[in-house]
């Protein structure tokens, strides 16, 4: 009673669980109020033929049932008939095929079920029927063979979907003609549901309804695609003479059973050269594609390997499709070595910032002393000193001598060792010169300024906030923006009780520590204390006769 109708990928009846000559109980549902027809699973056994009986029995009766037509319940032509069925008539039957030499019996099972509440259908009595989606599908409306009208014509059916009707109004659903189904012509995910078809059965004078329920689902089509060459794309590969390299060929397609395969020279591969061996693979991958592939091994990469285009062949719908492969010598490969000179060249950048950064003020020094002869004579900028040097007079209070070291230690390694030219407040004034106008104009004259500072804030004589001399010195900084070398004869831990232009002085420039001692060694040039003071200090154009002079 089941076939695989045409435009569908599967059927499957739950009306009937169990419909072979396998079941010990063969289950058979039919709806109350509708005519069915039962068959005996076992009369299709090859070893039976044309000479048999058979007949059915209510369970547990040793009294066949009757043939008479008018019966609602009897047999006919090897089928056992409900017109109609009732819901007492659930229940079981047997069958029994009777040959010349032996006999078999099979166990029915009737249901007879109700629809479920407010629906034309019961849902656990439906067909599964499965279509694909964007191809061309059926719903079946199916074993409807033993209903024919007395004429023998198929009674017309009346199709619903979800128990209403309407649905065929659809362009896309056609009724096919001779058939009990409707063709999908494109099916969609909205053509999924429950279908329900109907005729009418007249039977002795009578119409009795027969109604099937389908459970439509909807499957996604695998993709279908033109075969293509995954690889090789018309391209060429490096490599060494020599070497071993595969060859291989694959094509992506929607089909199964495509043959690729490889020409050099056009002749077969294997005829180029037998020690060539093609092998053929394919492969299933998802979504329904498949990847066919033929391959051979060069073991040794000859020179007239290099000569030709290998080239890979499918043929498709009788048409012919090719791709090749050429094999290339390597170019050099100089990327190893750009890149290489490239991390050699920041390595070299990086260690020359790190030796500079250590020896920035020799190099400074050194380039002052061999370099500025050669770059010619310098345009003079108008000033008399190359710095002005103020300091703090000792008091009594004082410890420490920076009379000593601003009149005696500065003056022998700056102006005797080096040449500079030096104003020292306390040595190069004149008595009875007014202080403020002296200290404006020779800062105006001199291209640094040098301050030196001891710990005790007590020992400045000069730099009080409320001097005036501080207020000349700070004016002349502030406006002329000369720039500062701060010396401290010893470590200060707070500025704090500083003049305010010392604490703006030396959040802006820095301070230099005096680490040496007033004996003779620490009068040296050369010496990093005095290198720090020259690096600070302007460029001399000429030296003294020292060797310690420098050149601006």
């Amino acid at each position: 009673m089941f076939t695989q109708p045409e435009g569908t990928e599967e059927i499957k009846p739950v009306v009937f669980q169990c419909f072979n000559e396998e079941c010990v109980i063969c289950n058979y549902f039919v709806l109350v109020g509708e005519p069915t027809a039962i068959s005996c699973p076992v009369i299709t056994l090859p070893m039976l033929h044309s000479d048999y009986n058979l007949t059915w029995y209510r369970n547990g009766s040793n009294m066949p049932i009757t043939t008479e037509r008018r019966a609602r319940i009897h047999q006919r032509k090897g089928l056992l008939w409900f017109i109609p069925a009732a819901l007492e008539d659930s229940g079981l039957y047997e069958c029994e095929v009777r040959s010349l030499n032996r006999s078999k019996q099979k166990i029915i099972n009737l249901k007879v079920f109700k629809n479920d509440n407010g629906l034309c259908f019961n849902g656990e009595m439906k067909y599964d029927q499965i279509v694909k989606s964007a191809n061309a599908g059926k719903i079946i409306c199916p074993d409807l063979e033993n209903f024919k009208d007395e004429d023998n014509i198929n009674p017309e059916i009346h199709w619903y979907k979800e128990c209403k009707s309407g649905f065929l109004e659809d362009k896309r659903l056609v009724l096919a003609e001779g058939e009990n189904a409707i063709l999908i012509l494109n099916v969609t995910i909205q053509d999924k549901g429950n279908y329900t078809c109907r005729m009418v059965y007249t039977y002795m004078g009578k119409q009795y309804n027969v109604s099937r329920t389908m459970n439509l689902e909807v499957k996604e089509s695998p993709l279908k695609m033109r075969p293509e060459f995954i690889y090789p794309n018309n391209n060429t590969i490096e490599v060494e003479l020599g070497s071993h390299v595969v060859m291989e060929c694959n094509v992506s397609s929607g089909v199964y059973g495509l043959l690729p395969y490889w020409q050099v020279n056009d002749e077969d591969v294997d005829s180029f050269d037998s020690t060539y061996r093609e092998q053929f693979y394919e492969e299933g991958m998802p979504h329904g594609i498949a990847v066919s592939g033929t391959k051979f091994n060069i073991s040794e990469v000859k020179l007239k390997d290099y000569a030709y285009k290998f080239f890979c062949h499918f043929i498709y719908d009788s048409q012919e499709f090719t791709s090749y492969i050429k094999l290339e010598h390597p170019v050099q490969n100089i990327r190893g070595y750009l890149i290489g000179g490239g991390i050699s060249l920041i390595f070299l950048l990086f260690l020359i910032l790190i030796v500079y950064k250590i020896f920035k003020i020799d190099i400074v020094l050194w380039y002052r002393s061999s370099c500025h002869p050669l770059l010619g004579k310098k345009v003079s900028d108008g000033k008399i000193y190359d710095a002005y040097v103020l300091y703090p007079k000792n008091r009594e209070s004082c410890l420490y001598s920076s009379d000593i070291f601003a009149l005696k230690i500065l003056p022998e390694v700056l102006e005797r060792q080096c040449g500079y030219n030096l104003f020292i407040f306390g040595r190069n004034d004149l008595a009875g010169e007014a202080v403020i106008d002296v200290t404006d104009e020779k800062i105006h004259q001199s291209r640094r300024v040098i301050i030196i500072l001891v710990p005790e804030p007590s020992c400045y004589g000069i730099l009080e906030d409320a001097s005036e001399k501080h207020l000349a010195v700070y004016n002349a900084l502030i406006q002329d923006g000369i720039k500062i070398i701060l010396i401290e004869l010893e470590k200060i831990e707070d500025y704090a009780n500083m003049p305010e232009s010392i604490k703006y002085v030396k959040q802006k420039y820095g301070a230099i520590r005096w680490t040496g001692d007033f004996s003779e060694r620490s009068h040296s040039a050369s010496t990093r204390f005095w290198k720090k003071v020259r690096y600070h200090m302007p460029s001399r154009k000429h030296g003294s006769s020292s060797g310690f002079h420098l050149s601006s």
